[in-house]
This record gives structure tokens, sequence and C-alpha cells, in this order.
């Protein structure tokens, strides 16, 4: 009875108790629901059979899937691509299909394009001689598809309507469910210069005189529908990319025969194509686990280089279940590969460039392709396909087994450390898109984070993997404040459609990168999110995910509620900012209080009615050098008493009996929650660190107060210490608020006393 009693003393006695009894005298008006902590409920859409609550796919999930076989021709002399494709469209889909919406991406690029209208801009700070001529001279360029014809299985015209970068198949009879439909388009275009005109795709040319073409965007391709929103058809502005369906190609691209190439798929005919040299060591190469080795070396790329040949030969390539199709050729290419042993499988890593790569791509880009390949793998699944190429264009993009990336040494052959580092990060970058969202296959063109932000966070692992010199960990919550706390009016929350952001790098890549990165090392654990990440990518592999179906995913695996942290990350545009407001200590006395008399004598008796208790006094003064008093709670009586009637001999040995005691009343001046990771460093030179979970602001949104007992002084309090949570002001992260030179005096003088 005495124990229970002393129990319930101390907690009628507690500050919280004073903060409750204080704040039922206060009245508020009627509200909403404005918690950071209430559930998403209302801006995830209801689950269905389709997308459940879970955030797996559902039993009545479906996905349509869309065959392509081609004959491509690259005509090297007029920088122009012909093309006929025959489509097998499977309605997988519960609904009849009255019409099919086709991408025409290329007609961005037409002279009557809306894309140049949309955006405002001033001049530019230099114009080759091609681009003004095209700007202001009336030379326009002469881009975008030409449809020659659109004919159905039997050879019959089918009618269509273009929309700008859309164009919709009007069918004769609908498509029922469980159907097929086959049809036929064939088409030419004029290739962009991509070093001068930009853009995803296109060719350069070399001081040489030869043409290197990086090719995707080339053909018409199905517009996804799904079970989510129907037809995605928005139009592509330049800007957000793809939503595809998966299926199989065949296709068979007619080069000059002195061109090296690669692309999506496997190569079907390597000794066709390649010199009986080139085969063998394309062979050879399918076994080199421990370095790169030539296919096409550096000597037979020069050569090939030095006259154009008037022939002509074929590529046949052959790809399962991937959504989209890119290939690069060029004469100057020299290739190189080496194997890559995954799990359960083996890969290939390979890498294409010309001189200007030089060394720079030789010492890295397939160790790269390989490493990535390999950190991917064993935070997602085993890479499915056969091959990751990695070639070297002016630009950085990526496509199923194949990607663009930037990164050149100069003349002399000589490339600097940022270079270096430039060309190993979009790599990395791009070859991780086979991932996120070559399979797991997110809607490109709506959210753009969700393929964007998971690739960017799985790069900073893998980056990691390959150079912990030159990517170190740790940084990205930090380097992302400055962005988010910006201008208000330049900023939008990630959840937004990606061609309305301002910000596109800092919304889609970097922010969603350093939220996962906060949730793995900080509020998660690696552990748990490690699981839960691997299960999204595992569910989803193949398959159309929306972000409700992360969200729910990422919980469901680990048994975390993190609505609060989506809402807040990904929903606003709040900031994060952690500071200390106030510390103060106190002494132990076994004398009672005012207070206690006071909150005694509201309860209807006395404190001396009362079991005799110890009480916590607050120092008189706050002055961080005064001289704290030491009183022992082991001093007193009553404490030893109750240890004698309550604890076993061998747990009094395990007592530790605080000697200090702080009071610290933690603000939170920013909108977003986060957990509250403070360290303590003691007199004598020791650290300690305590995290409290997010939900330690659940019931006070602006500060939380915490009692802090300790068995040695703390001088120094710091919130954040390495600046894991994105804190937007870390002037207001330390006690005390003193200069460096103040608080290692005062250390010296507490050592010393």
């Amino acid at each position: 009875m005495k124990k229970t009693l002393l129990i319930v003393l101390s907690a009628l006695f507690t500050t919280p108790f004073f903060a409750q009894e204080a704040s039922t005298k206060e009245k508020q008006a009627a509200h909403y629901n404005t918690s950071k902590f209430k559930q998403l409920n209302e801006e995830l859409p209801t689950p269905n059979t389709q997308h459940t609550a879970s955030g797996a796919p559902g039993y009545q999930y479906t996905q349509q899937q869309v065959d392509y076989d081609m004959n491509i021709i690259l005509d090297d002399e007029h920088q122009r691509i012909y093309g006929e494709e025959t489509i097998t469209y499977h309605n997988n889909s519960t609904d009849n299909l009255d019409y099919l919406w086709v991408q025409l991406d290329q007609n961005m690029r037409a002279p009557n394009s809306k894309t140049p209208l949309i955006n405002g801009k001033g001049p530019s700070a230099l114009y080759s001689p091609e681009k003004f001529a095209n700007s202001f001279m009336g030379k326009t360029f002469q881009g975008g598809f030409n449809i020659d014809h659109i004919k159905d299985a039997n050879e019959n015209p089918i009618d269509y309507m273009i929309n700008s970068t859309m164009m919709r198949i009007n069918l004769s009879a609908p498509i029922a469910a469980g159907q097929t439909f086959v049809f036929n388009i064939k088409w030419w275009y004029n290739i962009n210069n991509y070093m001068t005109d930009r853009g995803r795709s296109g060719f350069e040319f070399f001081e040489d005189g030869n043409a290197a073409y990086a090719i995707a965007q080339f053909y018409p391709r199905l517009a996804v529908y799904n079970n989510v929103e129907g037809w995605q058809h928005m139009q592509f502005w330049g800007s957000s990319e793809f939503a595809l369906e998966f299926g199989d190609f065949n296709v068979n691209i007619t080069t000059p025969s002195d061109f090296v190439l690669n692309g999506t798929g496997v190569l079907q005919n390597p000794k066709d194509v390649l010199t009986k040299t080139q085969y063998k060591a394309y062979q050879s190469a399918q076994t080199s686990f421990d370095k790169p080795m030539f296919i096409v070396t550096p000597e037979e790329a020069l050569e090939a280089s030095k006259e154009k040949s008037n022939k002509t030969k074929t590529w046949k390539l052959y790809a399962e279940n991937v959504r989209d199709f890119a290939f690069a050729t060029s004469r100057s290419y020299m290739w190189d590969a080496m194997a890559v042993k995954l799990e359960n499988k083996t890969a290939m890593a390979y890498s294409l460039y010309p001189k200007e790569g030089g060394k720079l791509w030789e010492e890295h880009s397939t160790r790269v392709v390989a490493k990535t390949l390999e950190v991917y793998s064993k935070h997602t699944f085993d890479y499915p396909y056969p091959h990751a190429t990695s070639v070297n264009v002016q630009m950085g993009m990526e496509y199923p087994m194949i990607c663009f990336n930037f990164g050149r040494a100069d003349r002399n052959g000589n490339f600097s450390e940022r270079t270096k580092k430039g060309m190993i990060g979009v790599i990395v970058h791009e070859v991780g898109h086979n991932f996120f969202p070559m399979i797991v296959n997110s809607d490109e063109r709506q959210w753009t984070w969700m393929d964007e932000g998971l690739d960017s966070f799985v790069e900073i692992l893998a980056e990691y993997e390959y150079d912990s010199e030159m990517f170190p960990m740790g940084k990205q919550p930090k380097d992302i404040t400055r962005y988010m706390k910006g201008d208000q009016s330049r900023i939008a929350p990630i959840m937004s459609q990606g061609d309305n952001v301002y910000n596109f790098g800092a919304n889609a890549y970097a922010k969603p990168a350093a939220g996962l990165f906060i949730l793995r090392q900080t509020i998660m654990g690696p552990e748990l999110f490690d699981h839960a990440f691997k299960t999204y990518a595992k569910r989803w592999a193949f398959k159309h995910p929306t972000p409700a179906d992360f969200f729910r995913t990422m919980e469901d695996a680990s048994a975390m509620d993190l609505d609060w942290f989506w809402r807040g990350w990904f929903y606003t545009t709040g900031t994060n900012d952690i500071g200390i407001k106030e510390v103060k200590k106190y002494y132990v006395t076994d004398t009672p209080t005012e207070q206690a008399k006071s909150i005694a004598k509201r309860y209807g008796t006395t404190i001396d009615r009362l079991p005799p208790s110890l009480y916590l006094v607050a120092q008189d003064s706050n002055d961080f050098t005064e001289e704290l008093k030491t009183n022992k709670p082991e001093d007193y009586t009553v404490l030893n008493e109750y240890i004698k009637q309550n604890f076993s001999t061998e747990e009094k040995t395990k007592l530790k009996a605080p000697k200090y005691f702080y009071e610290v009343v933690f603000e939170k001046p920013g909108e977003l929650v986060m957990p509250l990771i403070v360290e303590f460093e003691y007199e004598d030179g020791t650290k300690d660190r305590k995290q409290y979970p997010a939900q330690v602001w659940r019931k006070s949104d602006a500060e939380v107060t915490k009692l802090i007992p300790s068995t040695k002084a703390i001088v120094k309090i710091t919130v954040d210490p390495d600046e894991q949570t994105a804190d937007v002001d870390t002037s207001n992260n330390s006690w005390p608020k003193t200069t460096e030179t103040e608080f290692n005096s005062f250390k010296r003088n507490q050592i010393k006393g």
C-alpha cells in the first residue's frame, strides 16, 4: 500500500499534471482535426480489389500488354529514321475499348508544336548559327512524326486523329475484354541534333564529322490504360516523362555496316554484325567477372571512323517484358563489357563510348554499371534483364537495359575530379532507373518523384559503395534545407504533377531522396526500412503502382504509422525547425515545496498528512556558470527506506541515483514534425544521445518539456547534432548559446571544480 500511494503522489505532482490542470481553464473554439498525426485517409484513394489497403496488388488487378515487331532504317546521310511497326494490343482489362491512344512524343518538335508557346523566358546566353536560324529566321526544324499509313491486320486503312503528342486510333469495333487487336503503323521523322536542340534523344557530330545516335521515343507507343485513371494521355510538354505498358519487342535496325550498336534486348545475330575477333570477345566477356574487356577495341573504333561505308547491316534485337525500347549507334564507338554476379543469376554490364570518353570511361563506366546492378538488386530484387548498357552521350536519360550518360575528358584526355564524380553519379542514376520505373513501373507523367525520387535515394547507397570518399552519406538532409526554406511562392509539394513545379530537380529528385534517407537512417532504421522498401519493389515489379501503394506498403511491412511523415514531407511545403527554448536545473530536497503544498490543499488534504516524499526545486538562477547544488537522493532516509523494503540485494547494486536534474523545453517553430534527437555532453567530456520518436509532438505542436536526470553534470545539449532531420535553422539547436571560447572556458572550470 505504501509503495502504491507513493507512486500515485509522484504522478500527481509532476509537471505534465500541472500543465493539464492549467489547460482546462482555457476555452478554445471548436475545430476540425488539425493534428499533424491525423491519418491520411482523406488524402489517399479508397482501397479496392485492384489496389488494396495493404498497398499490394489486389486479386482483380489487371494491366494491358503491348507487343511490337519493328523494322527500322537509320539514314546516317540525312539524319533521318524510317520505321514500320506491327503492334499487338492485348486488352487484359474487364472493359471494352472503343479506341486506342498512341503517344507521338516526337511531335513536341514539330513546326506546329505548342510546347514553345507555354514556356516563358528571355534570350539565351549564346546561340549557335543553327539555333539562331531556327529561332529567328524562319528556318524551323522539321521535326515530328510523319505517318505514312495505319492499317489493320487485313491491310485495311484505320482512321485516326492526332492531337499534338497524342493520336487516337478510331476502331471500327470495340476491342472486347480479353481480346487482342493487331495493326500496323508506317512512319518517319527527322532526327534532332541534341547538342543544339537538346532533348532526350537525337544525334551529335564529333570533330571528325562522324555522328553518334542516341535514339528513343522513336516509334509510336501505346499509352497506358489502367484501373486507376483509365487512359493516361496527358500531353508530353517535354518535362514530365512517360507512362508505358509492358510487352515483347522484336526489332530489326539497319545501319551503315561500319556502325556499332546496342540497345534494349538481346542481340540475336552477333555473328552477322560483329567480326570474328569481336564475336570471340563478345563470348569471352560473358564470364569476365573481374574487369571489363573490349568487344570493340579503341583501335577498331578509330579505324572505322576514318572512312564512311556505303554498305549496311541489320542488328536484330529481342526484348521480353519491357516497357520501352531505345538504342545507340555510331561508327566511333568502342565497346567494353564485364559479367556481374547477382544472388541468383548473372547479368552483363556494357559500355559504348567514343575516344572523347577516353580513360575516364574505360576506367569507370562498366565498373559503375556492375556496382549499380549489385546494390540495387540487394535493395529490391535481382536485376531481371540480361544486360545494362551505359552509352557516352552528352545527356542523362534512361530506358530498359540502356541509358545515355554524360562526362568526357578534354582533348588531351585529362579530366577533373568534378567531371569524374558527375559521370559516376549520372551512370549510377540512369542505370538505377532500370528498377524505377522500368520495372517498378510508376506513372512518370503524373508522379515524377515515384521514379526520380526513389531512384535518387538508392543512388545514394550505390554511390557510397562504389566510392565512399567521393560520395559520403549523411549530407542529404542538410543539403535540401536551402531549397525547403526558400521562397514559398516558388515551391510546390512533392505530390504535384511534374509539369507544374518550379524547381524540378529539388522537388522530384533531391527532396524525396532526402526524405527516404531520413526515414531509413533516423525514423525507421535500416532493418525495418529495407524490408519494407524491398517488399514494395517486389510487390510492384512489372506492374503500375500509385503513390498510395508505396505509402501503404511501407507501413504495412514495418508496423509503423508514417502518415504524419507522408503528409508533412510529401503533401506540404513545410519545414523542420526544432530548437532548445529553455533549460532549468533542479536539486533534490525532502522539504515540501510551496507548489506541493498548494496541490495537496486543492485536493482537500495537507502535505503533512501525506507520506514523506522527495521534491525537485529549481535553482535560484539559470546562469550557466553557477555551481550546481548536488544534494544526492541517496542522502535522504525516505528514499533509502523505500529501497530497503522494495528491492533485493542484487537489484540494489544496479540502482543509479541521479545527482543532477535538468528541465529542458524543446520548441518547434517549424511546421513539420520530426524525431527529437538530443546529444548530452558531460563535464568529463563524455557524450550520450537520446532519440525521442516524432510522436513526442502529438499533443503539443509548439513545444515539449523533458526532465533529464543525470549522474554527471551536463555542460552542453545539442539537438540533431549530425543534422539528419533537415532542420532549416540550427541557430537554436544548442544550449548554452555561448561562443565556442566561452563554452570551452566553462567546461574547463567545471572539470577543475
